[in-house]
């Protein structure tokens, strides 16, 4: 049995799922815009761990948002309110729901591991569907500085109260893979694209590289 952190933006939820609420207000910017804004939001957090400039990822998606706007040269001060609250029901990844109750059925302890904010986190998982599976949530917050730093990843083991080597991250970020890799932990990396390749930069490999969840279930560990 594993203790498992799983990454939920771009893991468990998808933020490019934006392109169609955002179609509404900037029309066919919509696609770039939501991939801008998933970058700019974290470019920033890494900047932010990096300076000791801690605001919690709720600021950070907001201002994320407006330098975005502005970058794309469109008007979105009246629709702002809304859309961030649209980002607080994102859609989760069609093999999020099975893949989570498949890996509890085998025993494995899963929680939500993000930088997100616990009570943002909390709602978006439960209109998601995914809280439970899940059985709790691990936020950044709670140790005010963003992932990779090694911090984050050590807060997880110490809340799981498994060994690094018995707890896993998982996560489609190849640069929290990373971060968990070089913490000590293990990881599975989640390519959710053909498109996407691994760059690890010469850092670490993950232990496991999977296309699904649904995959994820047959190849951890027991």
């Amino acid at each position: 049995m594993a203790f498992i952190g799983f990454d939920v933006y771009g893991t468990l939820v998808d933020p490019l799922g934006m392109d169609g609420p955002l179609r509404e207000h900037v029309g066919d910017l919509a696609e770039r815009f939501a991939a801008t804004w998933r970058e700019r939001q974290i470019d920033w957090t890494f900047r932010r761990a990096l300076m000791g400039r801690y605001v919690d990822f709720d600021i950070v998606t907001r201002e994320a948002f407006r330098a975005t706007a502005a970058i794309l040269g469109v008007d979105t001060r009246t629709a702002e309110a809304g859309l961030l609250e649209t980002y607080r029901r994102l859609p989760a990844f069609a093999d999020a729901h099975h893949g989570l109750a498949r890996l509890a059925e085998a025993g494995h302890r899963m929680v939500a591991f993000s930088n997100g904010v616990g009570a943002t986190l909390r709602a978006l998982l439960g209109h998601a569907r995914l809280l439970p599976p899940l059985t709790d949530v691990v936020s950044v917050d709670e140790v005010r500085t963003y992932k990779p730093n090694p911090v984050v990843y050590h807060h997880l083991v110490a809340r799981c109260g498994a060994s690094p080597d018995r707890t896993w991250l998982v996560s489609s970020n190849a640069w929290d893979v990373l971060g968990a890799k070089s913490a000590g932990l293990k990881a599975a990396w989640v390519r959710r694209s053909t498109r996407t390749h691994w760059d690890g930069g010469g850092i670490a490999e993950p232990d496991l590289v999977v296309a699904s969840l649904g995959e994820l279930v047959d190849r951890l560990p027991a």
